[in-house]
């Protein structure tokens, strides 16, 4: 109970902190690198970004870097996002974690592809003189500690970019989080017969709380060749090169708190073969509208699992109202492929395992957005 009042009381904090994000609908439009507002990993995105509460591994560094602590001793993913389908962008992300002592470190990376844009210039509007392509990624460098089975929290360092020929910005930004897990009601937990030979019989951990404060930075300048302009001063023979300054854009910070719980639906105490989490968070923007996520994921032996959410934020059920191409609805599954092998007492054991994840976020108009991932557990 002290873990849990200390968590609300971060989370209080951070509000206090950071207060100036509840007049995001407000400032809308006024924030740069909104790219770290994606969400490119296909697990936590086809549950609507709910599961900021239990978010696990290396999909962590997006919603709650706390979440890598789960790491149990090496872990890989990597996904593609075709980002609002027909717009021809794409997302490529790369995450690794490595547990070191009680802690786990990782890194990860994220590139947008947007393709190749015409050039155009005053003199001539309708381009046929080439074509440039901007650079957009982030970089993540992450540190997790786990300060009891229940506990954790994470801190990650990330450097963000965007870049043309002859325009360029980059910034620093922090994210920190916590998660805090317990049984709910513990005085009623079964006590199984033998949970080495069936380790997902133990029941563990069935509630959730986690609290985020991400994309903390200062504000940043444009800079490059692409702000100058050439011109005649008075009328004079000789051309001038004017440098116009860039004015600041801010870091779109955002605060997320969650709460999630496990639902046990097998009758046989002696199995955990069917499980049903819900989900709940509400994401606090300065960028954009405040969001309220709910999220759904049911699981079969942990093999095969189904997820959905939904998005909501004012204004969403309407086209006309709507502040983005997104109406909501998220949808995802995953296969986990366990490998088996024997343990130091002779049990064969779940330990290692491939993922392969796939979600849906319905857009409008675009044709949604798709997200295929792949995850290698190395326990």
């Amino acid at each position: 109970m002290k873990k849990l009042v200390l968590a609300l009381s971060i989370a209080f904090t951070c509000f206090q902190v950071n207060g100036q994000i509840s007049d995001g609908p407000a400032r809308a439009g006024q924030y740069g690198f909104t790219q770290l507002l994606v969400n490119g990993w296909g697990s936590s995105s086809g549950m609507g970004n709910a599961y900021s509460s239990g978010v696990s591994g290396v999909e962590s560094f997006y919603l709650n870097i706390a979440g890598l602590g789960k790491v149990t001793n090496t872990e890989i993913a990597f996904s593609r996002t075709s980002w609002l389908g027909g717009t021809g962008i794409n997302i490529n992300t790369f995450g690794f974690g490595q547990k070191v002592g009680e802690g786990v470190i990782g890194i990860s990376v994220q590139s947008f592809s947007i393709g190749q844009i015409p050039i155009t210039t005053v003199d001539q509007p309708d381009g046929g003189i080439g074509t440039y392509k901007p650079s957009i990624s982030n970089v993540n460098l992450a540190y997790a500690h786990n300060f009891s089975e229940r506990i954790s929290a994470g801190l990650n360092v990330k450097i963000a970019s965007e870049s043309t020929p002859d325009v360029r910005v980059g910034a620093m930004a922090f994210d920190a989080g916590l998660q805090y897990a317990d049984q709910f009601l513990r005085g009623k937990a079964v006590k199984y017969q033998n949970p080495e030979m069936n380790p997902a019989a133990a029941r563990g951990s069935d509630i959730r709380f986690g609290v985020s404060i991400k994309n903390l930075g200062t504000d940043v300048r444009h800079t490059g060749d692409g702000l100058a302009t050439k011109s005649n001063i008075d009328g004079k023979e000789f051309t001038t090169t004017t440098s116009q300054r860039a004015d600041k854009v801010s870091l779109p910070s955002q605060i997320n708190i969650g709460l999630a719980y496990d639902f046990r639906l097998d009758k046989d105490a002696n199995t955990y073969w069917n499980r049903l989490t819900a989900a709940l968070n509400f994401t606090n923007n300065v960028a954009m509208a405040n969001q309220t996520s709910l999220g759904l994921e049911y699981a079969f032996k942990e093999i095969w699992l189904i997820r959905g959410g939904f998005n909501y934020e004012q204004g969403i059920f309407n086209y006309e109202t709507r502040n983005n191409a997104y109406t909501g609805l998220n949808l995802g599954t995953s296969i986990q492929i366990p490998l088996m092998k024997k343990n130091d007492k002779g049990f064969r054991t779940k330990s290692d395992a491939l993922g392969i994840d796939y979600s849906y976020r319905a857009t409008r108009p675009f044709t949604g957005t798709h997200t295929f991932g792949l995850r290698i557990k190395l326990d």
